[in-house]
């Protein structure tokens, strides 16, 4: 007997079959990977078991313990044992982390809320699942990746019987990523359902028993996941084998776009210095690779290159063989120089707006005419990037809020595009999106490689920036930890280099 199943579950949009009888089914003490590009229902099916679509909004039957039920909204799932950890944080960031841990359901004695039990209740919750964070904290103090943990442990303070993780480790360090495996371990064992969505399909073969992959709204392939490879799982989320995962072209030697030297910068705010002696430069048609752990300085370099972060100390740069300063990302962008950030939800759309609207809003100028917008020359523009990057929507007129991960990116990779640049930032350009959208991204990279732009590529993920890098520098808590060529990639040093921090503030 299964505890919950999903018995051909349909759901519509305007225009759009979100969900086309889907099947799935979890047993309690089991870990079920649930798969799939973005845009191909995942979300959808979530809210669906958690109660966020009530059963007017869909057809098909949910049952737990093979009895049919209906949820009227999400309290309803949970009071039936259904909690949900989504990918987009839900913390309020001047409570503390006990306070969020127990908002809504606070321990209480005399009708006020029994503060000590709060407290030493959510002391305890983290201690048995080996979460190392104060309770007494605001959130507002603490890292993403940290946040994070806290979002699981609400989740895990309401002692549920199925427990849903949409991207859960997203935001999340490595080491911070094996603490939740463990957690999703140690959930396992005490009987508690896991349903794990995740693109990162490392994690997925190490955690799950069985695998659901669902694509274009329809569940095509169930496994045990002894029984699939990495390769099969792949061929059914997107619908082909894919032979190369990292489509590298080769760089030829040409002019130096962007040279750095004895770069040091100084964050006001924290009042801290956070980039060391920093030297770099990157060529004309050229990828270079900047590495590092979370917190070593990848992010705030691409900032302060943008003028958008930090005092600059001590150092030079130089753009196209000319010293500057910027002091604002509108200089940079006048001169060249574009940046797609790591949390394009924040800083690359305007989500409510369209994406007619997105793509042409920081070019504004280049369809413009004594301070006049030509909208026919704007749609023209705007049009030639949504075919060119292929972008998965009915229209340019769709809302980019509605877009899959992987076609908000694409969306912000156009935005930056339309203004000519000849040197992009790209800080995690693939995060959070589905490997067939990666490749398409890692294809409009050897594009721009092929068309002379100058590349900065961030990234975690060691097996992306060793695929698409001609060169790779890895930064070490603000410091250069190593510099690699490509004959000389290799993960074990490459993570040395990142690790060796020590050595590094020594020898600096």
């Amino acid at each position: 007997m299964s505890l919950l199943t999903c018995n051909q579950i349909s759901k519509s949009f305007p225009g759009v079959l979100a969900l086309d009888k889907v099947d799935l089914s979890i047993n309690a003490g089991e870990v079920l990977a649930l798969c799939g590009e973005n845009g191909a229902g995942k979300s959808t099916l979530i809210k669906v078991i958690s109660g966020i679509y009530t059963d007017v909004e869909f057809s098909g039957n949910l049952l737990l313990n093979d009895q049919s039920v209906s949820f009227y909204d999400l309290t309803d799932a949970e009071e039936s044992g259904i909690a949900v950890i989504y990918q987009e944080l839900a913390l309020i960031p001047r409570l503390s982390v006990a306070e969020n841990i127990y908002l809504g359901h606070e321990p209480t004695r005399g009708g006020l809320i029994d503060w000590e039990t709060l407290y030493s209740d959510a002391q305890a919750l983290l201690q048995k699942y080996n979460i190392d964070i104060d309770v007494s904290a605001p959130v507002s103090h603490l890292g993403i990746g940290q946040q994070q943990l806290v979002e699981i442990a609400k989740a895990l303070a309401k002692d549920s019987k199925i427990l849903l993780l949409d991207e859960p480790s997203a935001a999340l360090t490595d080491d911070e990523v094996v603490r939740l495996l463990e957690i999703v371990k140690q959930l396992r064992e005490q009987g508690t359902a896991c349903i794990y969505i995740s693109h990162k399909l490392d994690e997925v073969f190490q955690i799950a028993d069985r695998v659901t992959v669902l694509r274009d709204g329809q569940s095509v392939f169930t496994s045990a996941i002894s029984d699939c490879d990495q390769a099969t799982l792949i061929r059914h989320m997107v619908g082909r084998d894919i032979h190369d995962m990292f489509p590298y072209k080769s760089h030829q030697a040409s002019d130096t776009i962007l040279d750095v030297q004895d770069l040091n910068v100084f964050d006001e705010q924290r009042q801290e210095q956070r980039l060391f002696n920093i030297s770099l430069e990157v060529q004309a048609g050229e990828v270079l690779g900047i590495g590092g752990l979370m917190g070593a300085g990848r992010s705030e370099l691409l900032l302060h290159l943008m003028g958008a972060y930090g005092k600059r100390h001590q150092g030079t740069i130089r753009y196209k063989g000319q010293v500057v300063n910027l002091h604002n990302p509108a200089e940079a962008i006048k001169m060249g120089m574009v940046l797609v950030s790591e949390d394009r939800k924040r800083y690359g759309l305007f989500l409510p707006h369209s994406i007619n609207f997105n793509l042409s809003i920081a070019s504004l100028d280049r369809c413009s005419h004594g301070g006049i917008i030509n909208a026919e020359e704007e749609h023209q523009n705007n049009q030639h990037w949504f075919d060119e990057l292929n972008v998965k929507a009915p229209s340019l007129e769709v809302a980019c809020k509605t877009l899959s991960g992987g076609n908000q990116q694409k969306v912000v990779l156009g935005k930056t595009l339309m203004n000519e640049p000849s040197l992009v930032l790209l800080d995690e350009p693939t995060r959070g999106i589905d490997i067939g959208a990666k490749v398409e991204i890692y294809e409009i990279i050897n594009r721009l490689k092929s068309q002379g732009k100058a590349i900065i590529l961030v990234s975690s993920e060691m097996p992306e920036l060793m695929g698409m890098s001609d060169r790779i520098i890895v930064l070490a808590e603000g410091h250069i930890g190593g510099s690699f060529e490509r004959s000389e990639f290799d993960q074990e040093k490459l993570l040395h280099a990142a690790m060796h921090t020590q050595e590094v503030s020594t020898s600096a």
